[in-house]
């Protein structure tokens, strides 16, 4: 039993790193209607922001996060200014399809600027460990998933109370009618890219903080974080959080038992698998996930 506690602990903190890059596509979702295939690219383009502020620069690194969301932040309305303005009213299809060219972009401009090889973020959180009574679990993963619900918390005061937040539901429901009611689409898009991308940049110190953590591989942690926002629901940052908890505990638990379960012919590495397998049964019962919306709701 205590070992299943224990996989169960360390699959929580891995799900509020996958949770934390699924909420950067639920903001440009629930604003524009579109998953963003770049996001993946915010992530590395984040962290490889903080290494050369804090690394390269010097500066202390809570002042590097804070501007690597800035400057994560700054591109994402960049790119939306540059590339995606002019699509608004578009259909869906085409806007995925300029995501997608974004992150190749974004890949290219990274490692041409930084090269191949791991660097070493740093490790503001240190290695050390907190006991729960036989369970352990380290000081890093206890901030991720502080900061985990910190962003969901926010996300969520943002969309209930604040008219920007309403006004990026509207848009995404009904860009002519949220236009007709004075709501500037441009606006609401170019904010939605920003907020994105700085979470993107928190995401990506999360992942790649640690001696030679940080290479262009911290990208493709979106890959994991996918199933993780269509279980919970595209437009739902707390379907976000539950997403990705359920998703890392499937991975630490298939990873800890596959053996034991007589499963060891799926091979090893199985574990990343599992996520995809538990998107489609949950998508069978639940096409809108587990908290999307099914319904087209007033604003």
């Amino acid at each position: 039993m205590e070992e299943f506690l224990q996989f169960v602990l360390s699959g929580i903190a891995l799900g509020f790193k996958y949770a934390l890059v699924a909420l950067g596509f639920v903001i440009i979702f629930k604003a524009t209607s579109v998953i963003n295939f770049a996001q993946g690219g915010f992530v590395m383009l984040g962290a490889y922001f903080t290494y050369n502020f804090g690394t390269t620069w010097g500066l202390p690194f809570w002042l590097a996060v804070i501007m690597a969301m800035v400057a994560t932040g700054l591109v994402g309305m960049v790119l939306e200014r540059l590339v995606l303005r002019r699509m608004v009213g578009q259909p869906p299809f085409a806007l995925i399809m300029i995501t997608v060219g974004l992150l190749f972009v974004i890949q290219e401009v990274v490692t041409t600027i930084w090269g191949f090889d791991n660097l070493n973020l740093g490790d503001p959180w240190g290695v050390d460990v907190v006991n729960i009574g036989s369970l352990v679990i380290s000081v890093s993963d206890i901030w991720t998933i502080v900061l985990g619900l910190v962003v969901v918390a926010a996300f969520f005061a943002f969309f209930r109370f604040s008219r920007l937040g309403l006004a990026m539901r509207a848009t995404a429901l009904d860009q002519e009618a949220a236009l007709a009611q004075g709501m500037s689409a441009k606006k609401v898009w170019a904010i939605s890219w920003a907020i994105a991308g700085a979470v993107a940049a928190l995401a990506g110190v999360t992942i790649a903080s640690g001696a030679g953590n940080l290479s262009p591989q911290v990208q493709f942690i979106a890959l994991l974080a996918f199933p993780a926002i269509i279980l919970g629901g595209v437009d739902s940052p707390g379907g976000a959080i539950v997403g990705g908890v359920i998703i890392g505990v499937t991975q630490t638990l298939t990873a800890g038992y596959q053996k034991d379960i007589g499963l060891a012919w799926l091979g090893e590495g199985f574990q990343s698998v599992m996520p995809y397998v538990v998107m489609l049964v949950i998508l069978l019962v639940r096409p809108y996930g587990l908290f999307g919306t099914k319904e087209v709701k007033r604003v």
